[in-house]
């Protein structure tokens, strides 16, 4: 919501972003000082002294992390909400494997020397790479008889003879697909997966993920400020007493008493739910720990990826790890957050695989959420409603989504080209420099 009030007024709108919270982010905000989080999850009395300062802790609700040459960060770079940020680069992305972490290989050296495959299995790996680096969707003289759009990608494992490991890890823990149905789709999507992986890669090095110092609730403020600057208006502390619809649109929203009157409504499924429905839940576990996660090397930050063929799931477990380095806990503390989709009536159970990982656990908070989305497009209603955060720890499919609304509300495609032109015409072409 708060990306999109930022585009909408580059975009010229005239817009209002109202939020019930007294913070920005709503659902994705960091939670500080430490004594709030115990309030929030009513957890009784207090921090422990071990805790250090409760200011000292930002705690994001939603775990998840930028890809390096993701569309989060080509959409912070195109609106210069780069500057309100600070980034530091994860330290290593783990997968899972028989009960195991090993290191995702991020140069050819770590991939030689990995346990992950045998040798034979190394060799065909990487002539799988560098024809995924060389394939262009737009010139079939890389394709080597693969159609993008028919042949699946189970097809092209067994083109580069790659066995069930290299295909588990492969799909989730760089293609990062959550089940494994895209096995049986055609493989256009994958490929371009694993490129946006390896890219995001190539640009640090250490892993292909970005996070904010101080937490992700630092996203949603740095797009906020920049509507403010475009002339939009922001509050909190607002409550919302009912949206306003007549002859089926959308004319405004009644807060205290007063209709702040609109012809165009964004929110999220919390505001709307009788214009959306529940299409799974998450579990999310946050652990506070006192030391860095087993095999991981002692990282202060990381992601593991619990392949789901690895523990009879059918969805992925993940982990994301961050620590005192990022700004958001105590001196010598980490935290650590387990999310997966969940499957069935218990859980925690389910997200067990992850903790076992991550013991001995100081403290943890553990929330279910529902999964909801919009039951139309808004096209009649002008209401465009936002799908809440699924169990990914990255953003791309966040981007999708808000390049979804974009499209549905402007009827075009969000042109991220289009959006550096309009900068450039409101602060002229000397200063961009």
């Amino acid at each position: 919501e708060c990306i999109l009030s930022g585009i909408m007024s580059v975009n010229g709108k005239k817009v209002l972003h109202m939020d019930r919270n007294s913070y920005y982010g709503g659902e994705s905000a960091s939670i500080t000082p430490l004594e709030d989080l115990y309030k929030r999850f009513n957890l009784p009395g207090t921090p422990p002294e071990s805790m250090g300062r409760g200011r000292d802790w930002n705690v994001d609700l939603i775990p998840k992390f930028l890809m390096a040459n993701g569309q989060l960060v080509k959409m912070l770079l195109y609106t210069e909400v780069t500057r309100y940020l600070d980034f530091k680069v994860i330290e290593g992305s783990f997968v899972y494997k028989g009960g195991k972490i090993y290191k995702v290989p991020s140069t050819e050296a770590e991939a030689l020397a990995s346990s992950l495959m045998g040798l034979f299995e190394k060799r065909r790996f990487r002539k799988f790479l560098v024809y995924v680096a060389n394939f262009d969707e737009n010139d079939p003289r890389t394709f080597e008889g693969v159609d993008p759009k028919k042949t699946t990608m189970r097809d092209v494992y067994k083109k580069f003879d790659l066995g069930q490991d290299v295909i588990d890890f492969t799909g989730h823990a760089l293609a990062l697909y959550r089940t494994d149905d895209y096995l049986d789709q055609p493989c256009q999507e994958t490929i371009n997966r694993i490129k946006l992986y390896s890219e995001s890669l190539a640009r640090y090095g250490k892993s292909p993920y970005l996070y904010p110092l101080y937490g992700l609730g630092e996203l949603p403020q740095g797009f906020a400020r920049l509507s403010a600057i475009y002339g939009g208006t922001y509050m909190l502390n607002k409550p919302i007493e009912e949206i306003v619809v007549e002859n089926g649109k959308v004319v405004g929203v009644k807060s205290e008493g007063e209709v702040a009157r609109c012809k165009q409504l964004i929110c999220d499924p919390s505001y709307v739910s009788d214009r959306v429905t529940k299409v799974g839940q998450v579990i999310r576990v946050i652990c506070i720990l006192s030391h860095p996660i087993k095999n991981t090397n002692d990282a202060n930050s990381c992601q593991i990826i619990i392949p789901q063929n690895q523990v009879n799931r059918k969805s992925d477990i993940y982990v994301c790890m961050i620590s005192s380095a990022h700004n958001v806990a105590a001196q010598g503390k980490y935290i650590a957050i387990a999310s997966t989709t969940v499957e069935t009536p218990d859980p925690e159970k389910e997200i067990k695989p992850a903790l076992d990982l991550l013991e001995p656990i100081e403290q943890k908070f553990v929330s279910i959420s529902d999964l909801f989305a919009p039951t139309d497009l808004g096209t009649e209603s002008q209401i465009f409603i936002s799908r809440t955060y699924d169990a990914t720890t990255h953003f791309e499919t966040t981007c999708d989504d808000i390049k979804d609304i974009y499209k549905r509300m402007m009827g075009s495609e969000f042109d991220f080209e289009e959006m550096k032109r309009k900068k450039n015409d409101i602060y002229g072409e000397e200063e961009q420099q």
